[in-house]
């Protein structure tokens, strides 16, 4: 730390509380990665619009990690940059993989005894990446965590 240690303090409280205010806008979006079986073109236009949003909220929170992890240990916060682009990498091919299904909802039906093999292959694609995105983020945040406890609490303290 070649900053003032004071300086430091008070910039990491800062992030600390646009932090938590992006963290309670995060939690009333209220996004769940499960996937239903809704075969309809309105339901999936909607859930598109509820990933971007909650998305988009998640991206800006994750920033703001990055900011308040840089404060303290650049390499730590440069990994978790790393891990930032991927987790939008990995949103933009969920967001795809439902917007394929909007085209065709009917691919969801997990009761259409007749679904080609394309239909599975994007509903499979559908899972897969909804539950990338999940992990993903649960590991964003686990990494997160260790990293408060390790470098930051004792510095907010």
């Amino acid at each position: 730390m070649s900053q003032d240690p004071e300086n430091i303090k008070k910039q990491a409280k800062e992030h600390s509380d646009k932090l938590a205010k992006l963290g309670r806008e995060l939690g009333e979006i209220q996004f769940s990665y499960k996937i239903e079986e809704k075969s309809t073109k309105e339901y999936w236009h909607q859930r598109i619009v509820d990933f971007k949003k909650y998305n988009e909220k998640g991206i800006e929170y994750y920033n703001q990690v990055y900011a308040m992890m840089n404060l303290v240990n650049k390499q730590d916060a440069q990994l978790f940059l790393l891990r930032i682009s991927k987790f939008r990498q990995i949103s933009k091919t969920l967001t795809e993989s439902m917007e394929k299904i909007r085209e065709n909802p009917s691919i969801v039906n997990s009761k259409d005894k007749q679904q080609s093999q394309w239909s599975k292959e994007i509903k499979n694609q559908l899972t897969e990446q909804s539950n990338k995105c999940l992990r993903h983020e649960m590991d964003m945040n686990t990494v997160f965590r260790e990293f408060y406890e390790k470098e930051l609490k004792k510095i907010l303290e």
